[in-house]
């Protein structure tokens, strides 16, 4: 049977691990954070875990897989 008004798209879900480890900026970026920040911590010098602390943006080959999980932009 052909879609029509009476019958309206499904709304997608948005994946929630995704929404929970990714932040879309206003510009559309997509934002996560590092890892290797959980455990063996004492090893690590105080720069690397201040660089570690920071968001980095997510990397381009993996754009396209984060949007689909967050279809709204959550």
């Amino acid at each position: 049977m052909p879609r029509n008004s009476l019958k309206p798209k499904k709304k997608l879900k948005t994946h929630r691990g995704a929404h929970k480890r990714f932040k879309i900026t206003a510009n559309g970026k997509i934002l996560r954070m590092h890892s290797g920040k959980r455990h063996l911590l004492g090893t690590k010098a105080a720069k690397r875990m201040r660089k570690l602390k920071k968001l980095t943006q997510v990397d381009k080959t993996d754009v396209a897989a984060v949007r689909q999980m967050l279809p709204y932009g959550a």
